[in-house]
């Protein structure tokens, strides 16, 4: 009885698991470089992968961190318009800086792109980015 009881709970919970994933749906980003995709949906969130300051050919854009929080946002503001979303409908999002010195015009930029509704946030400093980019910055977005 024993061997067979773990048997049954993993069967009974296969039709829940193969439910639960079908509300999910993986979008990848065009000219992605790494293994990840741009935005996940499950229900109705959708989380964005952290996205850097960088221009079309995946290079970080130069002059520090105003111009890079400046490209981030507007990669986050493309990504969400590909999945038929605004900035408006962003509820929270994370900042990753490398130096927490620089929050203040981070900030200064990323105001700039929610002058009404101000989603949750969370911003952490001292992170060691790829690239050796000077923020990353993720979000969750509602879906209509």
């Amino acid at each position: 009885m024993r061997r067979i009881l773990p048997l049954v709970l993993a069967l009974a919970a296969a039709p829940l698991a193969a439910q639960a994933k079908t509300d999910v749906e993986y979008r990848a980003r065009p000219n992605a470089v790494g293994p990840f995709s741009e935005s996940v949906r499950v229900g109705n969130l959708l989380f964005l992968s952290g996205v850097l300051g960088t221009d079309s050919t995946n290079k970080l854009v130069a002059g520090g961190i105003k111009p890079e929080t400046k490209q981030a946002l507007e990669n986050i503001k493309t990504a969400l318009q590909r999945a038929g979303l605004g900035m408006d409908r962003v509820v929270k999002c994370t900042v990753f800086l490398a130096d927490i010195a620089e929050w203040p015009a981070m900030n200064e930029i990323y105001t700039t792109y929610f002058p009404v509704n101000k989603p949750a946030r969370s911003a952490l400093g001292g992170v060691q980015l790829v690239m050796g980019g000077r923020l990353e910055i993720e979000c969750i977005a509602a879906m209509r």
